[in-house]
Parts: C-alpha cells; sequence; structure tokens
C-alpha cells in the first residue's frame, strides 16, 4: 500500500472521538484474535468487524478486495475481469474507488441533513482474514521469525506483519430487514397512518441521496427497514394504579450500498442503471413540504453546493489513483443531478 507502520497511526478522528473510539474496539479486538468475518453476499471482499466480545460493529470493504480489484476474493469477478475485459465493471464509474463512493454517500448525506445513510469513513485496518498476497504473507511470516530470531535486526521493520488495507468503515445497524421483505408485509398489512407518514418522509430521503450521487446500483434488497410495531399497551401498574404506557410504531430506513455511485458521466443508456424504487407506490407521491423545506434552501445556494464539491475533493484526493480531471467529471454529474 505504500504507507508503513500501525493501521492506529492513520486512523485519527479528532473531529470524531465516538467513531474513533469504535475504530479502536475494532483494533483491539483484532489484537485479541476476534478477526473481521468475511460476508459471504456481493461481489466484493466486505467483512463484519466486532468488537473484543465478537459483536458486530462495522462492516469493512477494503478498497484492494473490490469487485475488481487485484485481492477480490471472488473468483468470479477475476474470471470476468480476464475473459472479458471490454465488458467488465460500469463504463460510467471510476474504477476501484468504491470505498470512496461510500464514504462519499455518507458525506453527502450528512450535509444534506437526510440522516439515511449509517456513518461511513475512510478507515485502516489488517487483519489475517483479509485477503492478502502470497508475497505478503511471506514477508510477514519472514517478519515475525527475524522479531523472534533476532530482536535487534527487527527493530529496523516499520511493520511487522501484513500492511493495513484502506477501505470504507460503515456502522453496524441492528433491528433492520432488507426493504423487499417490509414492502411485501405493507401490501398486506398497511402501515397505521402516521408511521405511513414518516416512512415515506425517509423514503423521500433516500430518493434525494440517489438522485444527487446518482446511484447506479440502488435495489430494493440493498436499502434496509427496521420497524418496531406498536404496542397495544403496555401495564406498568401496580395493584392500584392504573397507567398504561403506549408505545408509538417507529419506522427507519438506511441506504447501505452506496459503492457504485459518482459517476464520471452519465450512463450511456439511462435504463442499463435504473433506481429500483422508481416502481414503488411511494415514489408516485409528490414531495412533501417538510422534506422541500429541508433540502431544496441547500441545493438551491450555490455556496453550498462548492462547499460540498470541496469536501468531497477533500476526501476522494487521499486515493493513490485519484485525477483531478476525472473528479472535476464526476462533480460536473452530481451538479446537474441537483
Amino acid at each position: 500500500s505504500g504507507h508503513t507502520g500501525h493501521s492506529a497511526d492513520m486512523n485519527i478522528f479528532l473531529d470524531d472521538p465516538e467513531f474513533a473510539e469504535i475504530i479502536l474496539r475494532a483494533e483491539q479486538a483484532i489484537e485479541c484474535g476476534v478477526f473481521p468475518e468475511r460476508i459471504s453476499q456481493g461481489s466484493s471482499g466486505s467483512y463484519f468487524a466486532k468488537d473484543p466480545k465478537g459483536k458486530i460493529i462495522g462492516v469493512f470493504k477494503p478498497k484492494s478486495e473490490e469487485p475488481y480489484g487485484h485481492l477480490n476474493p471472488k473468483w468470479t469477478k477475476y474470471f470476468h475481469k480476464v475473459c472479458c475485459p471490454c465488458c467488465f465493471g460500469r463504463g460510467c464509474l471510476v474504477p476501484n474507488q468504491g470505498y470512496l463512493s461510500e464514504a462519499g454517500a455518507y458525506l453527502v448525506d450528512n450535509k444534506l441533513g437526510l440522516g439515511v445513510v449509517p456513518k461511513t469513513k475512510v478507515v485502516w485496518l489488517v487483519s489475517e482474514t483479509f485477503n492478502y498476497s502470497a508475497i505478503d504473507r511471506a514477508k510477514s511470516r519472514g517478519k515475525k521469525y527475524a522479531l523472534e530470531k533476532v530482536p535487534k535486526v527487527a527493530k529496523k521493520f516499520n511493520r511487522i506483519g501484513l500492511p493495513p488495507k484502506v477501505g470504507s468503515f460503515q456502522l453496524f445497524v441492528e433491528g433492520y430487514k432488507e426493504a423487499d421483505y417490509w414492502l411485501r408485509k405493507f401490501e398486506t398489512d398497511p402501515l397505521p397512518e402516521n408511521t405511513r407518514k414518516e416512512f415515506q418522509s425517509q423514503f423521500e430521503r433516500l430518493v434525494i441521496l440517489d438522485y444527487v450521487i446518482r446511484n447506479t446500483d440502488r435495489g430494493n434488497d440493498n436499502w434496509l427497514v427496521r420497524y418496531e410495531k406498536q404496542d397495544d399497551g403496555l401495564d406498568l401498574s401496580d395493584k392500584d394504579s392504573q397507567w398504561t404506557v403506549t408505545k408509538e410504531s417507529t419506522i427507519k430506513i438506511a441506504a447501505i450500498d452506496n459503492g457504485l455511485a459518482f459517476p464520471f458521466k452519465h450512463p450511456d443508456e439511462w435504463r442499463a442503471y435504473p433506481f429500483h424504487w422508481a416502481w414503488l407506490p411511494q415514489a408516485k407521491v409528490p414531495f412533501s413540504q417538510e422534506t422541500r423545506d429541508l433540502v431544496l434552501p441547500r441545493i438551491s445556494d450555490m455556496n453550498f453546493v462548492q462547499d460540498l464539491c470541496e469536501d468531497l475533493y477533500e476526501l476522494f484526493k487521499t486515493d493513490k489513483g485519484f485525477d483531478k480531471a476525472t473528479f472535476e467529471n464526476q462533480m460536473s454529474v452530481m451538479r446537474g443531478q441537483v
């Protein structure tokens, strides 16, 4: 990766101590032998990061293990890349920058006040469960051997063990199911009116996010819904009291899997990468006044849009393959969407 030192030296989040603490717990878990676990779904190497007690706290997606990264562990994508180089990937996207797209989606969500993307930032982690080349693993074994046999020589190595990987780290959200599951349920068991309005409001925010970042991969299986039904009445009384507490229904959307956004040109055919939510009944309802009041003042302020582009520049330029002209094209598409 060209980086030396422990991954903890690279994970500095002075403006977000809460996130820094979560990453520290993930690093401590790895040191204790509680390693990130590869997620079987999807075409990239993605991992559930855990705390020292083994509880899942985040999803880590290393750059080098993205669908067309050189260390992608899913052999079908490698086969696709080698055998069909003319037709792999999405021609409108910058290849192998999915981790920036994930972090960029959270940045846009946060700036617009949408609140549908779980917190996602660029992080460095190292774990023996990640997919490393045979050379990296051999070097690691050699350094460990040197450390054991000749400690003075080992001190000259900048890093003992495997090299840290850069990638996106998204906080894990609990109690959610794929939207498909709940959408089917709501057809037969409609939501109470207040909850339906809240769901509509959340849905509108998902639509705005996807439209602004021009997400090319939004199916109804990669946005999530958490729905907690209303309790009819929870009796908190002792024998003499008649108090009861009614718990309101709550519903929340989480927009995950944002790694195929920020194209540098519009897809050649809109139909190639549609927004799958466009066919839902919720998409036929005009935007609420609440959503308009939230978003319109921001996106109609050119200074706000410029600040957003500058924040994305600070994020995207950290990639070693960063190209300013391509980035400007990405921002042109985004400005057009805005």
